[in-house]
């Protein structure tokens, strides 16, 4: 179960570096969008995110998904 987790969260910082690395531009406009939006949409935003995150980790590791060795 750690094993699993910690793989999870190397990818989620590989594809999040790889995104900073290949779009900056992009990643800037998006973080000053974000400094724009009300509170309310930041939060509910990021506990759909959440939800979502944890849903799909669970489903994983119920059905016996085998990512990380």
């Amino acid at each position: 179960m750690t094993q699993f987790i910690l793989g999870s969260l190397g990818m989620l910082l590989i594809i999040e570096g790889l995104l900073y690395a290949l779009f900056p531009t992009r990643m800037k406009a998006m973080i000053t969008s974000m400094l724009n939006m009300e509170n309310d949409k930041l939060k509910w935003g990021g506990l759909m995110s959440a939800i979502l995150g944890f849903l799909v980790l669970f489903v994983s590791i119920r059905i016996g998904v085998k990512i990380f060795f």
